[in-house]
C-alpha cells in the first residue's frame, strides 16, 4: 500500500487499503496507526482535504477505534540503573 505523505497538526503520512477497508495513519512521532472499517468516502474526504488533521480529529479519531502497528514505546527501566546510579 502506497502512503501518501502530508503534514498537518501531526499527521505525517496516511494510506488506505480499499480491500480491507483499513486506513493507515502515520503521526508526527513515527507511530503508525491502523482504522478498520473505514469506508472509501471517508478515506477520499480525508485525502483531499485542507484541513487533514481537523477532519482526521472529528471523522476519524473519535469514530474508530484504532489499533498501533508501530512506533516507539516507552523504553523500560534497567534494573542495573540503580546500582550505578551517581549519588
Amino acid at each position: 500500500m502506497e502512503m501518501k505523505k502530508i503534514n498537518s497538526g501531526r499527521l505525517r503520512a496516511i494510506g488506505y487499503d480499499a480491500r480491507a477497508r483499513i486506513l493507515h495513519v502515520q503521526l508526527d512521532d513515527g507511530s503508525m496507526l491502523q482504522y478498520g472499517g473505514v469506508g472509501e468516502d471517508t478515506w477520499r474526504r480525508l485525502s483531499t482535504s485542507g484541513t487533514a488533521w481537523s477532519f482526521y480529529r472529528d471523522n476519524i479519531e473519535e469514530e474508530f477505534a484504532a489499533k498501533r502497528v508501530s512506533g516507539a514505546a516507552p523504553a523500560a527501566r534497567n534494573p542495573l540503573d540503580e546500582l550505578f546510579r551517581k549519588p
